[in-house]
């Protein structure tokens, strides 16, 4: 008989997870709106030497607020270790800078913006938006904590400073005469642990018949097209209009113009002001969408029950397809290596027995590996060499810039893949 080891059992100690308190009002989270299991940061992305080493994964559980509906994660990581070394270069998407020179154009003929105004963009990545205001002369500030990013876009001649956005950052531009005609943030609003600093952040450094423009990814549409995937820990915050008037509300700002856009799968462009000033009169578009949200459950719990089931279903679909053609011998790859993806790979449990490689066009991002599934990303002309059955699109909300791109694949019978809003193969 084996002896037995007397080696006294020590358990491990784990950090206590589970209530936490609402980024907005504080309120103690007891709701789950959906819990998709464990995963590493979604933008870390390996080297070859990292494939020998442990990966931290994180609990990814999301919360709703009972009392202002905020849809919420965790913070595990300061953003500080997310965001200062970054992978996500805006400008290899040419819809995305289709989009900000539409936007560039508008917001200068809307707002008057001439050589004496100053136009400060939260978050200018690699400057794929100033670009197109510098060119006009008027002056802009890029704020952008990735030095990596920023060094890019000053490269493009965009004045950019390498910091996070917050109420200190906000006094001490203020101090230095950037006080803005304009304050712009796309896509950011989604990354700030610290709203409360944010929002005061944008009420310190905004002239006082300046504007705000914000565009985040709406949570209506995150739940009614099943869009999961656009849930990692670099997004702490998921924003509903009534989510954002309240925070808003808190430190002097309303809303005055709302916008409902196609971009990432549907977002929303909300437009802000000091509330005390009256030059600029709040929309019927604002009424319009708080009353939409509301008839959809999102002014109370009902609108956020059943989207777990929701994803489930998606993820069986998923695996069911690869699998059968790994059975049937087929060839699957992928196409992107987007922070979405890694969600949707991650919870899914799919590794290279099932999407053998992905491709993105960023240089940035080849050669390296997916964080979890470990899945190689190489150029896209991989593809073409190669000639698989079937590409997934990771980055679904670029399907058709996407598939258009890639049309040779049809050449060899070749197929595309989206898994959400439901899995299609076309």
């Amino acid at each position: 008989m084996p002896r037995l080891c007397r080696q006294r059992f020590r358990p491990r100690v784990f950090p206590m997870i589970g209530l936490k308190n609402c980024r907005i009002c504080a309120q103690p989270l007891v709701h789950t709106f959906v819990d998709l299991r464990v995963s590493p940061l979604a933008n870390s992305y390996l080297t070859e030497q990292d494939l020998d080493r442990m990966e931290p994964f994180y609990p990814l559980k999301v919360w709703v607020c009972d009392r202002c509906f905020l849809v919420q994660v965790e913070e595990f990581e300061k953003p500080d270790l997310i965001f200062s070394d970054y992978a996500y270069f805006s400008s290899f998407s040419v819809d995305w800078l289709d989009h900000a020179r539409r936007y560039a154009e508008m917001v200068i003929d809307r707002f008057g913006l001439g050589p004496k105004s100053k136009v400060v963009e939260i978050a200018s990545n690699d400057g794929y938006l100033l670009q197109y205001v510098h060119a006009r002369a008027i002056p802009v500030l890029g704020i952008e904590p990735a030095e990596n990013v920023a060094t890019a876009a000053v490269e493009k001649g965009i004045a950019t400073e390498t910091v996070f956005f917050g109420a200190d950052t906000s006094r001490r531009l203020l101090e230095e005469g950037h006080a803005a005609d304009l304050l712009v943030g796309n896509n950011v609003l989604a990354h700030v642990p610290d709203l409360h600093s944010f929002v005061t952040g944008l009420k310190t450094l905004l002239k006082p018949q300046g504007a705000i423009t914000l565009e985040f990814p709406h949570l209506l549409q995150l739940i009614q097209q099943n869009q999961f995937d656009t849930i990692y820990h670099e997004h702490f915050s998921y924003f509903s209009l009534l989510a954002v008037e309240r925070v808003f509300s808190d430190h002097g700002l309303a809303v005055f113009d709302v916008e409902e856009l196609p971009t990432h799968g549907g977002s929303l462009r909300i437009f802000g002001k000091h509330r005390e000033d009256n030059s600029k009169l709040i929309g019927e578009r604002v009424a319009a969408l708080r009353r939409k949200e509301k008839e959809a459950g999102l002014g109370d719990l009902s609108g956020y029950q059943g989207f777990e089931q929701r994803v489930a279903l998606i993820k069986c679909q998923l695996l069911r397809f690869l699998i059968q053609q790994r059975m049937d011998g087929k060839q699957v790859v992928g196409y992107g290596a987007p922070a979405k993806g890694n969600t949707l790979l991650n919870y899914c449990g799919v590794g290279t027995e099932l999407i053998r490689y992905t491709v993105d066009r960023s240089p940035h991002k080849q050669g390296q590996y997916l964080p979890g599934s470990r899945i190689p990303i190489f150029a896209p002309e991989t593809i073409a060499e190669t000639k698989p059955d079937f590409v997934v699109i990771l980055p679904w909300n670029l399907r058709n810039e996407i598939s258009n791109q890639m049309a040779s694949v049809r050449d060899w019978g070749g197929q595309f893949v989206v898994p959400i809003p439901r899995l299609e193969v076309f």
